[in-house]
């Protein structure tokens, strides 16, 4: 399973960890995944979708789903 958001494509980022001696470590960054059924009135049924908390509150604040999930790419 892919640590990928299905609207925003968010993926994980790689940083360093840098201690006082100035050795550097990797550490990967995962963006904060939800698996959640986002009702789409236009369709009269729901969606299945993983994606960033970020994108529920960008999702909370449309007011038509369908036209924001085609144009970012959402296949229905």
């Amino acid at each position: 399973m892919s640590r990928v958001c299905d609207i925003t494509k968010a993926k994980p980022n790689v940083k360093n960890l840098v201690s006082h001696a100035n050795n550097r470590t990797k550490k990967r960054q995962l963006p904060n995944l939800q698996e959640r059924k986002i009702w789409v009135p236009e369709l009269g049924r729901s969606l299945s979708l993983k994606v960033t908390t970020r994108a529920m509150r960008t999702l909370n604040k449309q007011s038509n789903v369908l036209q924001f999930l085609k144009k970012n790419g959402v296949k229905i």
